[in-house]
């Protein structure tokens, strides 16, 4: 049998998160580096973008963590405890922390910084924090290294990517991929 049927069986074929029975997938927890039985969740496409940051977070959908935070699972429980903490800012979600239980070794996992998590965001000119994807605007004139033109000030450029340098972001501007400062840019 599969990890992934296995993990199938294990969930009774539903969403380990919100009970979802529709369009389920495995996830690996992190920071471990492969997917079993004992390291992955099952979650629904609802759920599995908002846990992974790749969709905005939608407060009430993580009501659901009121019953799932009580799994025997512990894997279950560290995405619940990683996604409670996300929405502490909520009376609600704080009080679920507040009443969780995880033993020493679930909780020291739960609390384990990724790379990603460890790294600093990047922000614009206003500190906002930027996203891949994202739209920005050129706050000032740019001289462009090798492509011999300037980006001018108030340029769009739509679908940064981010990189591992946190005041770097890439984008299209007059058809070429550049690197800009973004210091440089504003959130569009």
């Amino acid at each position: 049998m599969s990890i992934e049927q296995s993990l199938l069986d294990r969930a009774g074929n539903q969403c380990e998160l919100c009970g979802s029975a529709s369009d389920l997938s495995p996830l690996l927890v992190t920071p471990h580096s492969q997917l079993t039985v004992d390291t992955g969740v099952v979650l629904c496409s609802t759920c599995k973008p908002q846990v992974e940051g790749s969709a905005e977070l939608n407060a009430n959908h993580w009501r659901c963590l009121n019953d799932s935070m009580w799994s025997q699972v512990p894997a279950v429980q560290v995405v619940a405890y990683r996604m409670l903490k996300r929405l502490a800012v909520e009376t609600w979600a704080q009080d679920l922390l507040d009443v969780m239980y995880l033993d020493d070794d679930t909780r020291k996992w739960a609390e384990t910084k990724t790379a990603d998590e460890d790294r600093e965001p990047t922000r614009d000119s206003n500190g906002a924090i930027l996203q891949a994807g994202d739209s920005v605007t050129l706050i000032k004139d740019l001289d462009v290294k090798g492509a011999n033109f300037t980006a001018k000030r108030g340029t769009m450029v739509r679908g940064i990517s981010l990189s591992d340098n946190p005041e770097h972001i890439e984008g299209r501007v007059n058809g070429t991929r550049i690197v800009i400062i973004s210091a440089y840019t504003k959130k569009a």
